[in-house]
């Protein structure tokens, strides 16, 4: 191995969260590398590894001269949403900056679709009282913002590593110190003053996602080996309206739930609303009831999906041309006005535990974006709220490290084997036990399973991506284990009520088990 690198800041993650951070940073005058597992960029065609490319709806942000919403009329949505878990002091902040975050990405050179008054256009989605969501091509929204800071990045003097896979953060005199990593079969290292996790979620935890390949749970296994501690797991949203395709696996084309701001209706094969009688905001309630109610229709029919219809959505392909584009791709068509959708894997509303500065329980560690568990989702994301706390959490992050010292980083101690379970067999057992619906018997299944897990060599970075699905599955199975009630994206089938008190549960790795932690500050 190569001697170290060294930056002030060294970034795991080319999404929002993590190119917001490296751009702050750098302004600022301070070292930046970035390790991406793809490219800040990716020519078209190229499945690109970020999960913000992918997000279509827009972010939801209060405009300070809008007359209809407010900072608190956001926050009390969100609260709604999160289903008693989320921090509203935790919140609050994070909301109101969001009007100085969009300016700031506007300024990178960001483009959202304006009105012939020049102002942005907003949409409605599930949870929301008032139309706050603002929106870049129609739905092609994370696109948009990554394109405009991969392109600020490329202009700024940040070190941009691709095809780099973390493998471990290194620790000295008990903080965080740098970063080991692989690109191409060689092993490298970035010393850093801090170390910020933005990897992103886990969604190829499961058999299908609207997630990118990349979504392998990196970020919350790094965090756990290094000692960090880690909360609300459990809470894995699945998003309604993911595109049904007989027998595919992995990533699969989201349907944006703008469609269904716009009107689109949830039928079942028998043409009856999937929604009437469920919730006062019928099919814009929050993602989990939403997401029961579809399940609840497959079950009643027999059916393996329901139908979006898209016929009250006016001049579809032209406001949904990333929806239209990924159907065509799956080869799919919509000729005849809907789409069959069944919920997929989507977002992790918990992770890493920071603080309002994205500090972590380890020193010198910090994380942002959807690795991190801010207090802001709770115990369900209310809908475009994720590029909203990337954007603001990547800037809080980026300053809040600026004060950390430069510790050596001493001996690089070396990580050649770990747990890791087959992969197809880990998808396919969460997906069956610790998915939607939940119970005792099968949780502790899946557990044995990932238990047992044998110990693999890591040559290469899928047997790394590997090892950090059984670590982050076995953390979420225990988080799930522990939670004996139902909330928000999780429901117990053995206990299906929910518990008076919402209370946050934190956990630890330690000696290969997965203990409560206390929660520090």
């Amino acid at each position: 191995m190569a001697k170290p690198d060294r930056s002030d800041l060294v970034v795991v993650g080319a999404g929002v969260a993590g190119l917001t951070a490296a751009l702050v940073a750098a302004a600022e005058g301070r070292s930046v590398t970035v390790l991406t597992k793809g490219r800040a960029w990716e020519p078209s065609g190229v499945e690109h590894s970020t999960s913000t490319f992918y997000a279509q709806g827009g972010i939801a942000v209060v405009e300070p001269d809008n007359a209809e919403d407010s900072v608190a009329l956001h926050l009390a949505d969100t609260l709604a949403a999160g289903a008693g878990l989320t921090d509203p002091v935790e919140t609050e902040p994070i909301l109101a900056d969001g009007w100085a975050a969009i300016a700031q990405l506007v300024g990178w050179g960001a483009e959202f679709d304006r009105g012939a008054d020049g102002r942005f256009l907003r949409t409605r989605e599930g949870g929301h009282s008032v139309r706050r969501i603002i929106h870049a091509g129609g739905d092609a929204t994370g696109a948009r913002v990554q394109e405009a800071l991969a392109a600020a990045v490329a202009e700024a003097p940040i070190r941009v590593l691709d095809h780099a896979v973390a493998t471990q953060i290194l620790l000295a005199e008990g903080r965080a110190v740098g970063v080991e990593y692989v690109t191409d079969g060689v092993r490298g290292v970035v010393a850093a003053s801090a170390v910020l996790l933005a990897t992103g979620g886990l969604g190829h935890v499961y058999s299908a996602t609207t997630n990118p390949s990349g979504s392998t749970g990196d970020g919350i296994a790094l965090a756990l080996r290094a000692g960090a501690q880690v909360a609300d797991l459990e809470f894995v949203q699945f998003h309604p309206t993911m595109l049904y395709v007989p027998g595919a696996r992995g990533r699969r084309t989201l349907v944006s739930e703008a469609v269904r701001g716009e009107g689109g209706v949830l039928v079942d094969v028998d043409g009856r609303s999937v929604t009437e009688g469920v919730h006062p905001l019928g099919d814009l309630a929050p993602r989990d009831v939403v997401a029961r109610a579809v399940t609840a229709a497959m079950l009643r029919t027999g059916a393996p999906h329901v139908w979006l219809d898209l016929s009250p959505v006016a001049e579809f392909e032209k406001r949904f041309p990333t929806v239209t584009a990924g159907v065509h791709a799956s080869g799919l068509g919509i000729d005849d006005g809907r789409l069959p959708v069944v919920p997929g894997a989507h977002y992790l509303c918990g992770g890493v535990v920071t603080d309002g500065d994205g500090r972590t329980s380890v020193p010198g560690l910090y994380a942002a974006g959807e690795v991190a568990r801010t207090g802001l989702h709770g115990a369900n994301r209310l809908a475009s709220n994720s590029l909203l706390e990337g954007l603001v959490m990547g800037r809080a992050t980026a300053r809040a490290s600026a004060a950390e010292p430069a510790v050596p980083i001493g001996d690089v101690p070396s990580l050649t084997a770990l747990p890791a379970c087959d992969r197809t067999a880990l998808q396919d057992a969460m997906s069956s036990k610790v998915a939607l619906d939940r119970s005792a018997a099968g949780l502790d299944e899946v557990a044995a399973l990932l238990e047992a897990a044998p110990v693999r060599r890591l040559d290469t970075a899928a047997d790394a991506e590997d090892a950090n699905l059984t670590l982050t599955a076995r953390a979420v199975v225990a988080a799930a284990r522990a939670r004996e009630e139902s909330r928000g994206c999780h429901y117990r089938a053995d206990f299906p009520d929910t518990a008076a008190v919402g209370v946050p549960r934190r956990f630890r790795f330690v000696d290969d088990e997965m203990v409560a932690a206390v929660p520090i500050g």
